[in-house]
């Protein structure tokens, strides 16, 4: 599937298959971490009964009698492990307008074409939270886009600890080495490095975490492939990610060090409200505002 037999046919099979697998490791995602939340030890707060994800169906604002897309916002606050998760996941299509079009092509290597009229996007977004701030919080996302030219996926992972312990980082980034060597020789270092360009406030001349990849327009021509790619993506992360919520999960924490997590929060809310090109390509797009923002902390401080 490239630009010379990209056929409205192909193009309806290929978006039906990534919307799927979003949907499916949405929930896939949901019910390993609602396991968690059930199992782990209460060291957050001490609730005998365990949070569930709640969802909330989302829609873009469209003229009376239109359809633009919507999807599933799903979010548990408040837990005895969780203090705050989202996963979202969407399917939005429609006219692409100037300020979308704008915000499309502040990515580093835009495919958008000045022909190209319409729009279709796909994708899974995910931020956790955690009240142990021995757990590091973690973002996740992925996603397809199609326009009338041409297709893309975008997306990347990365983690987020108020206290950094050097085996969590290495582990991580060894993992993602893997995958991406099955896919390329050359790709972990330049995911990685667009990760540590992408994850950094300026302002305050510091990454908002410990990095990880981060990947956009990205397609090698070979559809199949490139897919494949982002499925092994999302299946380490969440293997990762529940590993070591069972492991950190279970050490005690200090007053000092909630007080460290609290601040550290600052710098994730910073970044999503500044940069990230996320947040602003789905304000453009009309999409719920609470969805959009559904990353954001459910407590932070600043000095």
């Amino acid at each position: 599937m490239n630009s010379s037999n990209f056929t409205q046919t192909t193009v309806q099979t290929r978006q039906a298959e990534a919307r799927q697998w979003f949907e499916k490791l949405a929930d896939l995602i949901c019910n390993e971490f609602e396991a968690l939340e059930k199992e782990l030890p209460a060291t957050f707060k001490e609730l005998t009964i365990a949070q569930k994800f709640t969802r909330i169906r989302t829609t873009r604002n469209a003229p009376p009698g239109t359809d633009l897309g919507g999807g599933v916002m799903a979010k548990m606050i408040d837990g005895r492990v969780f203090e705050k998760v989202g996963v979202n996941v969407s399917t939005v299509y429609g006219p692409i307008s100037s300020r979308m079009s704008q915000a499309l092509m502040e990515r580093q290597a835009s495919r958008l074409n000045e022909g190209d009229q319409e729009f279709w996007a796909s994708g899974i977004s995910l931020v956790a939270h955690m009240g142990n701030p021995r757990v590091p919080a973690i973002h996740f996302n992925t996603r397809m886009f199609t326009t009338n030219s041409g297709w893309w996926f975008g997306g990347g992972t990365d983690l987020n600890p108020c206290i950094e312990r050097q085996e969590d980082t290495d582990q991580f980034h060894a993992g993602l080495k893997q995958v991406c060597r099955q896919h390329s020789s050359e790709l972990y270092p330049q995911l990685k490095r667009w990760a540590d360009e992408y994850f950094f406030l300026p302002h305050r001349g510091r990454a908002r975490g410990v990095g990880g990849i981060f990947f956009d327009d990205f397609n090698t021509g070979d559809w199949d492939n490139d897919f494949a790619f982002v499925r092994k993506v999302g299946q380490f992360f969440l293997d990762f990610y529940l590993s070591l919520v069972k492991i950190r999960q279970l050490e005690q924490w200090t007053h000092k060090e909630r007080e460290l997590l609290l601040m550290h929060r600052g710098l994730y809310a910073e970044f999503n409200l500044i940069y990230d090109r996320g947040t602003k390509f789905g304000l453009e797009t009309g999409h719920n505002p609470d969805a959009v923002l559904m990353s954001l902390p459910p407590v932070a401080k600043w000095r």
